[in-house]
């Protein structure tokens, strides 16, 4: 297997999606649905980059990117945050620009749903190799 992948969504289609895609395409998937067990995951697994989702219950993908970008022992693995909310469903919210302004480390990519897979693959590559 190639590197560790940890996909965290709470949308099982999408975790699904994303898990078959990097599987076929040579990396080895690790999945969490909330913030909350994608810490634990990121603790436990030391996967090589993170696909984290925005929206979620329990911990937001911004709180768990912001805990995450805090702690020493995982704040340099890659993030590659995926969401369905663009520019144009929250004109005001430019996610972004948002956790730049707050002096954090920004994620590696922005991708949003509909995830087109070269453009998802092209990210990876990009951060990971």
């Amino acid at each position: 297997m190639g590197k560790k992948i940890l996909v965290i969504d709470d949308e099982p289609d999408m975790v699904t999606y994303l898990s078959t895609l990097l599987e076929d395409n040579g990396y080895e998937v690790v999945t969490a649905s909330d913030g909350e067990e994608g810490l634990d995951k990121v603790k436990a697994e030391k996967p090589d980059l993170i696909s984290l989702d925005l929206l979620m219950p329990n911990k937001t993908g911004i709180k768990m990117y912001r805990e995450l970008r805090k702690d020493p022992d995982i704040g340099h693995i890659p993030v590659v945050m995926v969401t369905g909310f663009g520019k144009d469903d929250v004109p005001s919210m430019d996610f972004k620009k948002w956790i730049q302004e707050r002096s954090i480390k920004g994620p590696e990519a922005y991708i949003e749903k509909p995830v087109q897979p070269e453009v998802l693959l092209s990210a990876v590559k990009k951060a990971i190799g």
